[in-house]
């Protein structure tokens, strides 16, 4: 199953071989015989990267959560044994993963040196799923948790800011930028703030200029970059601006805030690993989590 797993993900058997660390015809072999236990075909032959017949299609869908099923309960078992060591896994958005991460993970790196990270990052709605299904123990997001579902640490509110580049300066202070000066500019916007955002321009009587919807804050910022448009992100995104030519001001009258979310599942007993890092924290954010 990890085989096919890995298959499905690179959509090539060959860069599968070479991720799990096998020959290519020793992969090829292994899911020949899994087929045979099964008695079905899992791959459409013939095609250069990989097509799943319906039943691979079906085995693809449930493999994920039999996988994290299966880590969940070794790393658990392992953990009595072990302590405070093994992999600690995290599903994350950018923005939230870019701000929270970094300098948790290196502070928790100096008291646990034993214990490995492995991030995935993707959308909210994604990385809840992957808590879901045991791909990973903790979420960093901004989707609300469902408080029968999922235990969860709200940090502290943060505005949204405007990327632009300094060459295409907009806004009469250099720090924040009115909303009603935005009219008729040309606007990136991530989907999770288009509803408040046009309701806002509504209310200050335009209708704003929007060119782009996206998911990406990095494809956002890319686009600002190339002069496509002026990119509305949480303020953690400034740690992403590398380049010189860009910078942000903050957005006002009104401001529009957000927040992260830290989530995990409360049924589920979680890794020695991830219980620290989660009293860590606390510990970090104890002052900004009180408020």
């Amino acid at each position: 199953m990890q085989a096919f797993y890995a298959i499905v993900q690179e959509g090539n058997i060959s860069h599968a071989a070479e991720r799990l660390g096998i020959a290519q015809p020793a992969l090829s072999r292994q899911m020949k015989r899994l087929e045979g236990s099964l008695g079905v075909s899992l791959f459409e032959r013939g095609s250069r990267r990989i097509k799943l017949t319906e039943a691979g299609r079906l085995l693809s869908s449930r493999v994920e959560h039999i996988l994290g099923l299966v880590d969940g309960t070794v790393r658990e078992i392992t953990d009595i044994g072990e302590g405070v060591a093994g992999t600690l896994r995290i599903g994350t958005i950018t923005t939230s993963g870019a701000k929270v991460l970094p300098g948790l993970i290196e502070k928790f790196r100096g008291l646990y040196p034993r214990v490995m990270f492995q991030i995935w990052e993707s959308e909210g709605a994604r990385v809840m799923e992957l808590v879901d299904n045991r791909v990973v123990e903790i979420a960093v997001t901004r989707t609300q948790a469902d408080p029968g579902l999922y235990d969860s640490i709200i940090l502290p509110n943060e505005p949204l800011v405007l990327i632009m580049r300094k060459n295409d300066q907009i806004g009469s202070d250099p720090d924040t930028i009115r909303l009603s000066e935005l009219k008729d500019k040309p606007m990136i916007i991530p989907l999770r703030w288009r509803p408040v955002f046009m309701a806002n321009c509504k209310k200050q009587g335009f209708e704003p200029d929007v060119i782009c919807i996206s998911d990406s804050i990095v494809q956002d910022i890319l686009l600002t970059k190339r002069g496509v448009g002026y990119s509305l992100v949480p303020v953690s995104a400034e740690s992403l601006l590398t380049e010189g030519d860009l910078m942000s001001k903050k957005l006002i009258d009104p401001e529009i805030s957000t927040h992260t979310v830290i989530a995990w599942r409360n049924n589920r007993t979680l890794s020695s690993a991830a219980e620290h890092f989660l009293k860590l924290l606390r510990e970090i954010y104890a002052d900004e989590i009180a408020k």
